[in-house]
C-alpha cells in the first residue's frame, strides 16, 4: 500500500518523558561512550545526556507521526533513511521533556517511498532542547526509474578521521537502552525474511558513534559545542564491523559555527553514511 499523503501536515499529541540519570548512563554505555560528562555522576555539574539520546524522549512522538503515514503492513519494510538534529539546550537528569511531531513530507523515490516528520522537544522551562527531522524509507515500493548517480566530490585529505568498532552485541545493548526493539536489529531470521543480509545496526546507534567521533575530533571532547548533526544512511552497518568517519571543513553557518561535511565508510570502503553535516560552535 502507498504511504498516506493525506497525513502531510498532521500533528501528534504531546508526549512527556522524565529523564533519569540511569537512563542517560545506560544509553551512553550502549553506544560505547567513555566521556565522563555522560557517565560520572560525581563530576562537578553532574552529567548530561549524549546528543543522540535526544531521540529517546522523542520516540513516542516520532512513532505517532509515522503511524499516521505508514500502513501497518509496510512496517516490516521500514528502515531509517535520514536524521537531522539541531541541539539547543543540554538534557539533564530530572528534566521533564515534552515532544510533539508533525508530518512534513511524503515522497516517492526510485526504489521506495519516504516520509519525513519534524519533532520538537522542550524542557520543563519551555526551552527547546532539540529539533529533529526524521525520514523513514519503505523499501521496494518506488517507480524503479533510478536516476544516474552523481559522481562523489573530490574533497582531498580530510581534516579529521576517526575509526570505531561496532561490537557484535551492539544492537542488543542499544535496543535495551533506547527502547527500539525493531526485529531487524535483533532477529537474524526476521531480518533476512525482509531482504536484509542479517541483523543490522540501528541507524541511530551508528549516528551516536558519529556524534562521538565529531565531539572527540572537532570539539575538544565538549558535547555542548555540537550544534547540528545530519546523516543519510546509505548502507546497513553490521554488528562486528569497523566504521571510519572522515570530516572536511566546508565553511561557517549563519550562527558562526564551523561546518563540516563528512562521510562514514565500512571496512570495505563502502559509504554507510553520506551527505553528513556537523556544526561545531566556537570554543
Amino acid at each position: 500500500m502507498p504511504l498516506k499523503k493525506e497525513a502531510i501536515g498532521a500533528e501528534t499529541d504531546e508526549f512527556n518523558f522524565t529523564v533519569e540519570a540511569d537512563r542517560i548512563i545506560a544509553y551512553a554505555k550502549a553506544t560505547n561512550e567513555v566521556n565522563p560528562i555522560f557517565l560520572d555522576e560525581s563530576r562537578e555539574g553532574g552529567i548530561i545526556a549524549p546528543p543522540i539520546f535526544n531521540v529517546v524522549p522523542a520516540w513516542q512522538a516520532s512513532g505517532a507521526a509515522m503511524s499516521q503515514v505508514v500502513p501497518p503492513t509496510d512496517f516490516p519494510r521500514l528502515v531509517h533513511g535520514e536524521q537531522d538534529m539541531r541541539f539547543f539546550e543540554p538534557v539533564r537528569p530530572g528534566d521533564v521533556l515534552t515532544s510533539k511531531a508533525k508530518v512534513i513530507s511524503v515522497e516517492e523515490k526510485a526504489t521506495g517511498e519516504t516520509a519525513t516528520a519534524e519533532i520538537t522537544t522542550k524542557n520543563q522551562d519551555g526551552k527547546i532542547t532539540t529539533v529533529s527531522r526524521m525520514t523513514i524509507f519503505i523499501r521496494g515500493t518506488g517507480s524503479g526509474a533510478r536516476p544516474p548517480k552523481a559522481p562523489e566530490p573530490e574533497r582531498g585529505k580530510p581534516d579529521a578521521e576517526v575509526t570505531q568498532q561496532i561490537d557484535k552485541d551492539q544492537t542488543f545493548r542499544y535496543a535495551e537502552a533506547s527502547g527500539d526493539r525493531n526485529p531487524i536489529h535483533l532477529d537474524e531470521n526476521f531480518a533476512k525474511s525482509v531482504g536484509l543480509p542479517g541483523i543490522i545496526n540501528h541507524g541511530l546507534c551508528t549516528m551516536a558513534f558519529v556524534s562521538r567521533a565529531a565531539i572527540e575530533a572537532l570539539a575538544d571532547n565538549n558535547p555542548l559545542r555540537l550544534k547540528r548533526l545530519k546523516v543519510r544512511f546509505s548502507k546497513p552497518v553490521l554488528p562486528g564491523q569497523k566504521i571510519t568517519t572522515r570530516f572536511w571543513k566546508s565553511g561557517s553557518s549563519e550562527d558562526g559555527n564551523d561546518v563540516y561535511e563528512f562521510e562514514t565508510i565500512n571496512e570495505e570502503g563502502v559509504a554507510v553514511i553520506k551527505d553528513g553535516i556537523a556544526e561545531i560552535a566556537p570554543a
